[in-house]
């Protein structure tokens, strides 16, 4: 095979970019776990009688629960192929990607597998916001000062 039939080959099998319906699809799925999030945080406000701030802590456990069951019945996959950026940006890919990671590294035990693999693709992620952070925390520091 020469490089243009190895092309043509890749062309042929590549996905299509249809990056209008992509567009739509994340803006529909993200605000639709926007809105799931809102009616959640409705529901713990007034069925439990919780303040604002608990009511938030509830609903962030609560999709990542959601989104950790979901990745362990390998239904996320499905969804996240569907759904794209709508699905991923919100806590649920992060929750995602630490449970993957988990589920792969399971047969090696619980320390040496799930302990030390969990991070593996969200460990940057943790490393670089908590620099930043730090980084805009002192900044600001001086600014104010």
């Amino acid at each position: 095979m020469d490089i243009n039939q190895i092309e043509h080959a890749i062309k042929q099998h590549a996905p299509s970019k249809a990056k209008g319906v992509n567009l739509v699809m994340a803006f529909v799925w993200g605000g639709g776990i926007g809105l799931a999030g809102q009616l959640i945080l409705e529901g713990y406000m007034s069925l439990f009688n919780l303040s604002f701030q608990q009511a938030a802590a509830c609903t962030s456990m609560t999709f990542i629960a959601f989104a950790s069951l979901l990745t362990g019945l390998g239904a996320y996959d499905w969804l996240a192929q569907h759904a794209g950026a709508g699905l991923f940006i919100p806590i649920t890919g992060f929750s995602n990607a630490l449970t993957s990671c988990a589920l792969e590294a399971k047969s090696e035990g619980l320390i040496y597998g799930i302990g030390s693999n969990m991070f593996k693709l969200a460990g940057s992620v943790l490393t670089y916001g908590i620099v930043t952070a730090y980084v805009l925390g002192i900044i600001r520091m001086v600014i104010g000062l």
